[in-house]
């Protein structure tokens, strides 16, 4: 299971007032936690508007590189920000995102294209999301239609079927587990990626929800998320369902995070 780390995203309040007031040590701060965590990635969104997001981005793609030795995901859909972005990285960096929006397909997959990076393909399409697991699987198939068309492999591609909140429609997870199988049956070099916490927006005792969630769609499918790398039971959820799900060879991963006191007190013990 991959880690894309959520935290360094301008829409949320304290990291907009820090990229405002550049506040550096409070997102190096962000960086250096979510690695520790176990990020695979660090998602970088300035949320700022057009005419600053390029300015803004390049000074948080510097401060997390200064404070972190892992790839980037670069989260825009402004092309022009994210030429100007790709001038800055150390490394290939994910791009979060294309879907079968023809403006998306015009303007971010030739980036995508030129420098090689592994791509967030969104199931939605200039009519909006899907209400249904074949739905999206078709807006899916024409996107993949033109990313192979432009050389990227298959395995470059992270499909994200959209999670939208169970709060408003109690069908939301079962068109979410029904859409990972169909992808991961399509196109089994693909992976499948979801912010999974949309899932429980609105409802109480959210991290309950998205723990659940979690267990549910990696077994449907899903081989990275979108999270909070330092949630401590999130993470204790990925190590145990990759074990029963025969994932976790010799179960190491998931003893060597017992080891390092990821999983329950080491205090505890059963007899």
């Amino acid at each position: 299971m991959k880690i894309i780390g959520e935290k360094i995203n301008g829409t949320r309040k304290l990291v907009g007032k820090a990229i405002a007031e550049r506040d550096a040590a409070y997102i190096q701060n962000l960086a250096i936690k979510q690695v520790e965590g176990g990020a695979h990635w660090l998602d970088i969104n300035a949320g700022t508007p057009p005419a600053r997001e390029a300015d803004d981005l390049v000074w948080l793609i510097n401060l997390a590189q200064e404070a972190a030795d892992v790839p980037l995901c670069l989260d825009s859909a402004n092309p022009q920000a994210l030429r100007t972005a790709m001038k800055e990285v150390k490394q290939t960096p994910m791009i979060n995102s294309i879907s079968g929006e023809p403006s998306r397909l015009e303007g971010v997959l030739p980036i995508v294209a030129e420098f090689g990076c592994p791509v967030i393909a969104l199931c939605m399409d200039d009519k909006g999301i899907p209400n249904t697991a074949d739905e999206r699987l078709d807006v899916i198939r024409k996107v993949f239609t033109e990313t192979r068309a432009a050389g990227i492999p298959d395995e470059n591609m992270y499909v994200d079927p959209l999670v939208m909140t169970i709060g408003t429609n109690t069908e939301a997870g079962k068109i979410i587990f029904g859409t990972m199988r169909l992808i991961r049956s399509e196109f089994p070099q693909a992976h499948i990626s979801c912010g999974l916490s949309n899932i429980s927006f609105g409802l109480p005792v959210r991290a309950l929800i998205n723990r659940t969630f979690l267990v549910l769609a990696i077994e449907a499918g899903m081989d990275t998320a979108i999270i909070d790398p330092n949630d401590r039971e999130l993470q204790a959820a990925i190590y145990t369902t990759e074990l029963l799900l025969g994932k976790d060879r010799h179960c190491l991963n998931y003893t060597r995070a017992y080891r390092a006191n990821k999983l329950e007190d080491k205090k505890t013990r059963f007899n």
